[in-house]
């Protein structure tokens, strides 16, 4: 009976691990390349993909070796009609490129990550996009932790239907509102600046009023009523005694709001029409279409926008989770 339920462990162990593989290969596969030389990126037809990253072989003078025929040789430089000139035994020749195969060694090509900072006005859009992520994180958690404090503990008239009203605009995909909300904003005159990506957090988010009120609902009610025969109002139970005690559950939502705010592309594509407002998402798409051949520039950038986010999830790892559990999230 042991012996079963270990060999069930081992192949739960197995399956998750060759999951994990699966997932990890892409951002493995960006890591890598974005340590290339351009020329080791993609591999001539019928090669394997190249996973370690490599630099040339230089010699004592700093001329790239390559192999011709079998020999080791210097390469010398370029002539008047392309091919490169090479030192094979003391006697100088002239090959064409496909003739020679440079050596190469484990290396990283940091000059990737340099040509990615100039070409791209990173830390402008590294300030937008953190403008954006903190204005819509306070928002979210100001007015949704509000109202999922008046849906957890003020008893009202109607509140059940206003709260399933609520739930039930979460069923309404983004593509549906999406027109009308443009127009909406367009009669404003928001369109063109941030205000249709921060405002609209600052009046409730459903999932995250959902997900405050779960927590909210199992902190004890003794404690609001012992509160409001000390004379506390339902404002100061809400500041000085809900939010204190739902910091992880508060802690989640912030983090949630951030991770897509980060990565959100298509509303700051639809609302923003200044490169000088541009996002982290959407200049590196600009990126992209403007140097569609520096790949490892571009794999450099994305890394950078990246790693943040994955240090923030690690970092917050366990109170992300307890969030979750202590909400009623978890599966």
């Amino acid at each position: 009976m042991e012996t079963r339920k270990h060999l069930k462990t081992l192949a739960a162990l197995a399956v998750l691990c060759a999951l994990s593989v699966v997932f990890l290969m892409p951002f493995v596969w960006m890591l890598s390349t974005s340590f290339k030389h351009e020329s080791r990126i993609f591999p001539p037809p019928g090669q394997p993909p190249q996973w370690i990253p490599t630099t040339h072989v230089l010699d004592g003078e700093g001329r790239t070796l390559v192999k011709y025929q079998g020999r080791t040789a210097a390469d010398i430089g370029v002539d008047d009609t392309g091919r490169h000139r090479i030192l094979v035994d003391g006697a100088a020749l002239s090959v064409w490129g496909d003739e020679v195969e440079p050596l190469q060694r484990p290396g990283l090509h940091w000059e990737n990550y340099t040509r990615a900072f100039e070409m791209m006005n990173f830390w402008q859009n590294l300030r937008n996009t953190l403008f954006v992520c903190l204005c819509t994180v306070l928002g979210t958690l100001f007015s949704s932790s509000l109202a999922a404090y008046s849906f957890a503990r003020i008893p009202w008239r109607g509140r059940e239907a206003a709260f399933v009203l609520v739930l039930a605009t979460m069923m309404l995909p983004y593509q549906v509102t999406l027109i009308p909300l443009f127009a909406l904003y367009s009669r404003l005159g928001w369109v063109g600046s941030f205000k249709p990506l921060i405002v609209p957090y600052f009046l409730g988010v459903p999932f995250y009023i959902f997900l405050l009120r779960q927590f909210f609902k199992t902190i004890p009610e003794d404690l609001s009523a012992a509160a409001r025969i000390d004379g506390c109002s339902e404002w100061g139970i809400y500041a000085r005694i809900i939010l204190p005690l739902s910091k992880p559950a508060l802690a989640t939502t912030a983090l949630f709001m951030f991770l897509f705010q980060w990565g959100d592309f298509l509303n700051p594509l639809i609302y923003l029409q200044d490169n000088r407002q541009y996002t982290l998402a959407i200049a590196l798409q600009q990126f992209q279409s403007q140097h569609e051949s520096a790949w490892g520039p571009l794999m450099a950038m994305s890394t950078v926008i990246t790693l943040p986010v994955i240090l923030l999830f690690f970092l917050t790892q366990r109170t992300f989770i307890q969030g979750i559990t202590l909400s009623g999230l978890k599966g």
